[in-house]
Order: C-alpha cells, then structure tokens, then sequence
C-alpha cells in the first residue's frame, strides 16, 4: 500500500489531534490542558492546510491559538483555580455529562455519515475558476449566510456583556471601590467635634 505524502501528514495530524484532545479532557493541570489545547488547534489547522482551506487554517492559528489561548491562560494563571474542589462532584455530574457526550457524539456521526458515504470522488470546488479560497468564503458569509453571520455576532456581544457583568458583581470576600460614594462624602461624616471641659480632659489623662 503506498500512500502519497499528503495522506502521510493528514494521519499525522489526525493522530497527534487525537492524541492532544484526549490529553485535554484528562490532565489534572489546566495550564497543560490549555497548552495541550492549543497544541490540538494547531493540527487541526494542519489538516484544514491539507484541505486548500487556507483562510480557515490561519484563522484557526491566529484567532484561537494568538488571543483566545492566551487569555485563557493568563485567567487561569491569575485566578489560581481549586482543581480538588472542583472535582469535588465530579461523580455526580458524570452520568449527565455522559449522556450529553453520547448525544454530540451521535450527531456528528450522523453529519459525517451523511457527508461522506456514498461518495466515490472528491466532490467538486464550490470556487469558480481564478477564485481565491478567502473570496469565495467571504462570499458566502455576507452573501448568502449573512443573516446567520449577523445574529451570531450578537449572540457573541451578548456573551461578552454577560462576562462582564459576572466579572463585576459584588462579593462579600472583595473589597470594592464606590467611586461615586466617594466623591460625595463631606467633612461632617469623616471628622467628628467634640467639645470637653477642661476638668474632665484632667480626669481622663489622670486615668
């Protein structure tokens, strides 16, 4: 059986994904999980590369692997997460957790099925000829998918606001800062005048 290199690297690439995905659901540290992550988005981008699916391949790097990584690093680094506390129930949520596995499971099995059995041949490029791989995806987004496109930017503006909100709610362990109670605030309240006789200034230093 001889395999051309392309095939060699795809097996490759699938293997290693494989490989880094189940490291990431497994490893106890979420800072290797995080980088066992980004190692899996790097392969996918490799066989999104073997695809002549260019813009996806470099978008996958730069975008995940380039900002959204590294923010998810640095919280993690900086909140210093309780790993035993969060695995405290960790038995408790597994059959749901299972059955939801399965579900997602099943219906990728049933996308890719469809996608691909029955097919003999590489189905034909949807660019025409002297078309890019990028135009002929922008095309689709703000083209024919662009309501899609439209409404998934506000689901992710939405997700954002609420990530926000959660980040500044109040907590009986933190400190805050009232910026507003603090520009109000008057002499009376901070310094208080008491006025005392000289006789019982005496009595109190006698004590």
């Amino acid at each position: 059986m001889n395999l051309d290199p392309q095939t060699l690297f795809f097996y490759g690439f699938a293997a290693v994904l494989i490989i880094a995905a189940l490291k990431v659901i497994t490893t106890k540290n979420p800072v290797n999980a995080a980088l066992f992550l980004v190692l899996a988005f790097f392969n996918a981008a490799g066989i999104w590369m073997l695809l002549k699916a260019e813009f996806l391949s470099i978008a996958l790097i730069l975008v995940y692997v380039g900002a959204v990584m590294v923010l998810f690093l640095f919280v993690v680094m900086m909140l210093d997460l309780d790993t035993t506390h969060l695995r405290a129930q960790f038995k408790d949520y597994l059959p749901l957790a299972s059955l939801v596995g399965a579900v997602i499971a099943a219906e990728m099995t049933l996308v890719l099925t469809r996608g691909f059995i029955g097919t003999s041949s590489p189905l034909p490029s949807i660019s025409p000829s002297g078309e890019s791989n990028t135009m002929s995806l922008g095309k689709l987004i703000y083209g024919e998918y662009v309501f899609a496109f439209e409404i998934a930017g506000v689901i992710l503006l939405v997700a954002i606001i609420a990530a926000v909100a959660l980040t500044l709610r109040r907590r009986k362990d933190h400190k805050t800062q009232d910026v507003a109670e603090q520009i109000r605030t008057r002499s009376q309240d901070r310094v208080r005048i008491v006025t005392m006789s000289a006789d019982d200034a005496h009595r109190q230093d006698g004590k």
